[in-house]
């Protein structure tokens, strides 16, 4: 989630700029530098930059999802590999645009880490074919969601989709400690625990931090990568890391739909549908910080409108072959920025080499073969900006006593029933037990209702004028407003 998401997520963002004809912003014109494909010689190592920027983030929520259910090897590496190819043509789609489908924008597509906080639980209670049954349904409702956007969004302001987000990453932050400790395989050796495991994540969180803040190009863009890879190193070197698994492998193979099996569970269907609204949502905010920051205007309704059709077709195409919901990924606008060629054809050559990349099984096969220490000090980082960007998105908003009551009974729910004994939800039917313990949905349905209900303007919900809100001396306004806009151009 990039630094500009939280300015995309009110409902004024689906309109166009005044005095711009849509027809013309979305499709551009021979001069517009989103339309123009830089030489090959050029455009090939800004598109390996894009594979770097999300590579380890595409392949880590199917990595996490399989060990979580005791997936064989093969299969584990099985449903990486699909999440590259989906990936790939989802990245197509919406770079290249089929109609009304796909934003037009350079933007890439993976496979997103939201979905794990309900789709671990779904695979173990009811198996991994009911994950992809939901995802399968959910992402149907984000194309209605996207034809719909202009109604629709007013629904999901900045403070609803930041306590959705929050509570994803919080729900997610125990599976990184897990893996961090050494996941099963260390708890079947009996080392689970040890400190060594914690010792391997720990270097992969401080190579992470340390290359994101002091680092410069791609070095800062793909830090999560280069922490990987250090920690990997060191694992191999004492041992750790075993290439069975890419020996096994084969080099070539074309997979087929409904490997995994599809079944359709109304608990399983609910939550993720859930989850892919507030994805929608993201993904607005995502394609908003591609075209501000990098191409210098607000998106058309219809490039937001295509952007989240895209995604809703992406999650249900990999449902049908066995890969994990797609969504934008942010982190590729830093490398958009970085390198200043804004072309969309040069992410588009990059889902290329990406979905060429996912069919080779020994390529994806050699994830599997990462360490759970390792993996965990990845993915402790990326879960935990997770919920750090919950809580930017709903610091975009004025927080008095309407919003802070909204953002205190969604959080209490939501992580209430997340971490609550299992004797709490033992007498009610498991789907409903199941979307309780998810935290994100009973949170999510109250923030929506709450907001829908409570009165916006009470007077006696503002706060004071010492306290900086737009009352007082000082005042700044919420961000994503034009007076915010005009404050931050002035200052700089």
């Amino acid at each position: 989630m990039s630094a500009e998401t939280t300015a995309a997520r009110t409902s004024s963002e689906v309109s166009t700029s005044p005095g711009e004809p849509e027809a013309q912003r979305a499709n551009g014109d021979a001069l517009d530098p989103v339309n123009q494909m830089p030489p090959l010689h050029r455009a090939f190592p800004l598109a390996i930059q894009h594979l770097l920027a999300m590579f380890v983030g595409n392949a880590a929520p199917p990595l996490i999802v399989a060990t979580a259910i005791g997936m064989a090897a093969g299969e584990t590496t099985l449903m990486v590999q699909l999440a590259m190819i989906v990936s790939g043509v989802t990245t197509l789609l919406q770079t290249l645009g089929v109609g009304p489908v796909g934003s037009r924008l350079p933007v890439m597509q993976g496979t997103s880490f939201a979905f794990l906080a309900v789709a671990i639980p779904i695979a173990q209670e009811f198996g991994i074919a009911a994950v992809f049954g939901g995802a399968f349904v959910a992402g149907f409702v984000q194309v209605l969601f996207g034809g719909a956007l202009h109604w629709i969004s007013r629904l999901f302001p900045p403070l609803v989709c930041g306590v959705i987000i929050l509570i994803i990453g919080i729900k997610l932050m125990p599976t990184a400690i897990d893996y961090a400790a050494g996941g099963a395989p260390a708890e079947a050796a009996g080392n689970y625990g040890a400190l060594f495991h914690f010792a391997i994540a720990a270097l992969v969180v401080a190579v992470t931090v340390l290359c994101n803040q002091f680092g410069r190009g791609l070095l800062s863009v793909a830090s999560v990568l280069v922490g990987l890879l250090v920690g990997y190193a060191v694992a191999a070197a004492f041992g750790m890391v075993s290439m069975e698994a890419v020996a096994e492998a084969d080099w070539i193979f074309a997979p087929m739909p409904l490997h995994f099996g599809m079944d359709f569970t109304s608990a399983a269907i609910i939550a993720i549908t859930i989850i892919a609204v507030a994805s929608s949502v993201e993904s607005i905010g995502d394609l908003t910080a591609v075209s501000r920051t990098a191409i210098g205007r607000t998106p058309t309704s219809r490039q937001l409108s295509g952007g989240v059709m895209a995604d809703g077709i992406g999650t249900s195409l990999g449902a049908l072959f066995g890969a994990m919901p797609n969504t934008t990924f942010s982190q590729n606008t830093g490398v958009v920025v970085l390198s200043g060629v804004v072309s969309r054809f040069v992410v588009a050559l990059a889902g290329g080499i990406l979905l060429l990349a996912g069919f080779v099984p020994k390529f994806a096969a050699f994830f599997s073969t990462i360490p759970y220490a390792v993996l965990g000090g990845a993915v402790l980082v990326m879960f935990s900006m997770v919920a750090a960007a919950g809580i930017q998105v709903i610091g975009s908003e004025v927080l008095n006593r309407r919003a802070l009551l909204i953002v205190a009974v969604s959080l209490g729910l939501g992580i209430g029933f997340s971490f609550a004994p299992a004797e709490v939800t033992s007498a009610l039917p498991a789907d409903i037990a199941l979307l309780l313990t998810s935290g994100i949905v009973p949170a999510m349905l109250i923030a929506v209702v709450m907001n829908a209900v409570l009165p916006a303007d009470s007077t006696t919900d503002r706060q004071p004028a010492a306290a900086g809100t737009a009352t007082g001396a000082g005042a700044q306004a919420p961000a994503g407003t034009p007076a915010a806009a005009a404050a931050a151009e002035a200052g700089r």
